[in-house]
């Protein structure tokens, strides 16, 4: 026993030694980052939504759960860590007290037995599936397409093994304890007795020699594995449940967030590049809260395989991003705690990683390649599946912060868009006066606004730039508008007052061109007296719900699919005309993924007499993009596949006659790539793409098809 207690100890005392040290220099590291106060703040006001989040978040696996059989895999593997503890306490009893060492109270309960034995049971059987997968998806075998492209496969593996050698040993010094009668459960723990039952035949002597090293393996495999686990991407174990709790908590993706620097927003009028941290320049410029996402990452490629860029060719990997980040972050910190006197004699590996720039390309060895960071559209899919809550986009709009505000390195095409942003308050640089135009081809009068909000008018239109400028486009705007005028809906628009809403400046990474755009139309819609806003444009819809009351302008802000579902609900709106055709929908990521709009699309379309619905095979939080988002818009795709085109060829698998959509930007890509495939012979010429307020005011207004021309008399 004497021995076994020595062994026992000094392998703890020297596991935690080494486990201690690494501990503290995660911490130092994490802590040498920008503060991030809101997320203390969000988290001491929400008490009872993080006790929630915890629970359905880590204990629930909601997230991992969305992929049944790996999910189902993961949630027995996590709990066996949970329940498997009290075996390491009765493990660690047994060192110091002996073999017939049980828990106080409840060391001798059946169900605490049959849990212990079963989690490792179910445990085992989820490794083999981990297995299977990992096997089946081999990045050998299917290279891109494999989520697990990238990741560190020889760790992945390691840590299974590990995993497997603490059920092995478990079993191995249970079983010995049923076989010498130490074993305090009773049938209950049926592994532990089965093992236990084929033991019996070798004797009590060397029964106790076996419970005994069974006993010292089981710990040392435990503190091994604590110190691979440290030292791996494994530690998401210990700190996911931190990532959930400091979490953002928009209901969707939401708003960006503001520039911060030294935990406040930053104050354009008297900001100074110099002093202040404008986006992330270098990996120090990240808040604790990003080294929080990077020590969080899994490596388990949910958000790789759901990437629209990743998906069509193009260098960025969301999982890659952040791996890529973390593993820099670790190799420049002997760097960055170091003062400068000591930074002259760091090993030279050392100081060759603290001179990478953070974003550049190969010619420079840059950690984040310039492609990787403008391929990205923003549409939300790595944060919508990211089990423990990476927040991937923050770090890719911080990033281009810094290139386009403090670098002016960005694609050429977005500086045409941004010139024409400041000058012309459009995209596109067309004239205000030209908001208007759409106007003119209705047969009633639309109110606008000059100075305040007519009477009795319920609602600001806001019609956005494409709305209110691009052909295709203004079709949208002129149903919406119809349809509120024959559901005596009082609504006005700003005309010429209304301006971009800054979403391509931000997504862009000018957040100076931004807030100026934004602080001109909050005043604007602030002086009019609006309270109430719908709007066309899920980018719109976006930025006015979610980012402008970061700067004074709080509304009520619908999407017009909302309002007009309401409507149709209430019975001011009543589709009549029978629409005989099969139709497929396609999320913008800014109604869905931002802001979780996908039910009022689908409801409206529901209640078109005739509309055959058919889903695409991504749709919903699965949705795959248009390619338009974080201005991707105003940007040439030049690597890989179109994004637009191969979204369109999954809305042709469905054999459609029209495909329907709720966002302009949308509207844009599809009809292009529809287009495309028409010239190709790869789609029907009748073929079309629309908005569902289109499909609304065709039923609506009972707008017969037209007969064909009756036989000419022979």
């Amino acid at each position: 026993m004497v021995l076994r207690l020595i062994i026992g100890l000094a392998a703890t005392v020297v596991a935690l030694v080494f486990a201690v040290r690494r501990v503290l220099f995660l911490y130092r590291l994490a802590t040498n980052g920008q503060p991030a106060p809101e997320r203390i703040a969000l988290a001491k006001a929400s008490v009872g939504e993080d006790v929630k989040l915890q629970a359905v978040e880590v204990f629930g696996q909601r997230k991992l759960l969305k992929w049944t059989v790996p999910g189902l895999a993961h949630f027995f593997v996590m709990w066996a860590f949970f329940i498997l503890a009290t075996v390491y306490l009765e493990a660690y009893g047994a060192l110091f007290f002996g073999l017939d060492f049980h828990i106080p109270l409840i060391g001798k309960w059946g169900v605490l037995g049959f849990l212990q034995d079963f989690i490792a049971v179910a445990a085992f059987l989820g490794l083999i599936v981990f297995s299977i997968i990992r096997l089946k998806n081999s990045p050998k075998k299917l290279d891109r397409k494999s989520r697990f492209k990238g990741s560190h496969l020889g760790g992945a593996w390691l840590v299974l093994f590990m995993i497997f050698n603490v059920i092995w040993t478990m079993f191995l010094f249970r079983g010995a304890g049923v076989a010498t009668g130490n074993f305090p459960y009773g049938n209950a723990a049926f592994m532990s007795h089965l093992v236990g039952n084929g033991l019996k035949g070798l004797g009590h002597d060397a029964g106790e020699v076996l419970e005994s090293v069974g006993l010292l393996l089981h710990i040392g495999v435990m503190l091994a594995f604590l110190i691979i686990v440290l030292n791996s991407k494994h530690l998401h174990i210990f700190v996911a449940p931190l990532n959930v709790l400091f979490k953002r908590r928009p209901d969707g993706l939401g708003a960006v967030q503001p520039m911060m620097s030294d935990g406040k927003p930053i104050d354009f009028e008297e900001a100074d590049p110099d002093e202040d941290t404008f986006g992330r320049g270098k990996i120090e410029d990240f808040t604790w809260k990003g080294y929080l996402d990077f020590a969080s990452c899994t490596e388990c490629g949910r958000c790789q395989s759901q990437c629209p860029a990743w998906n069509t060719g193009k260098p960025l990997s969301p999982k890659s991003l952040i791996m890529d980040l973390r593993d820099h972050a670790l190799a420049k910190a002997p760097y960055i705690f170091a003062s400068e006197e000591e930074q002259a004699n760091l090993p030279e590996d050392v100081l060759k990683e603290a001179g990478r720039p953070l974003v550049g390309g190969a010619d420079v060895n840059g950690v984040i390649d310039p492609d990787v960071l403008w391929s990205c559209t923003n549409c939300g899919a790595c944060v919508e599946q990211c089990p423990v809550d990476i927040e991937h986009i923050d770090h890719i709009v911080d990033m281009r912060r810094y290139q386009v505000m403090i670098e002016s390195s960005f694609p050429s095409e977005a500086g045409v868009m941004l010139k024409n942003l400041e000058n012309k308050g459009n995209p596109w640089g067309m004239s205000e006066m030209k908001r208007l135009d759409w106007i003119e081809e209705l047969d009633f009068e639309v109110p606008v606004v000059e100075e305040k909000m007519p009477e009795d008018t319920e609602y600001l239109f806001w019609v956005g730039c494409a709305g209110a400028l691009e052909d295709r486009a203004k079709k949208t705007t002129k149903a919406i508008a119809e349809l509120l005028h024959i559901a005596g809906v009082k609504f006005a628009v700003l005309g010429p007052m209304e301006a971009c809403s800054g979403d391509p400046a931000r997504r862009l990474g000018m957040e100076f061109v931004f807030q100026m755009l934004a602080q001109q139309n909050v005043e604007t819609l602030n002086e009019a007296g609006v309270k109430k806003i719908v709007a066309s444009c899920p980018h719109c819809f976006n930025t006015l719900a979610n980012e402008y009351p970061q700067l004074g302008g709080t509304y009520e802000v619908v999407h017009h699919t909302q309002l007009l579902s309401h409507l149709v609900e209430t019975g001011k709106l009543t589709p009549v005309t029978p629409i005989e055709e099969k139709i497929t929908y396609h999320d913008p990521c800014f109604l869905g993924r931002h802001n979780k709009v996908y039910a009022q699309p689908r409801d409206i379309m529901a209640q078109v007499p005739g509309v055959q619905t058919q889903e695409m095979h991504r749709c919903k939080e699965r949705g795959f993009c248009c390619g338009a988002g974080g201005a991707r818009m105003w940007m040439e795709e030049r690597i890989g596949k179109r994004i637009n085109t191969e979204r369109v060829e999954e809305a042709l698998e469905t054999d459609p006659d029209t495909v329907s959509t709720a966002c302009p930007f949308c509207l844009v890509m599809l009809g292009d790539a529809i287009n495309e495939k028409k010239n190709s012979g790869g789609a029907k010429e009748s073929l079309e793409v629309v908005d569902v307020a289109q499909l609304l005011i065709k039923s609506v207004k009972g707008e017969a098809e037209p007969e064909p021309a009756p036989a000419a008399a022979e």
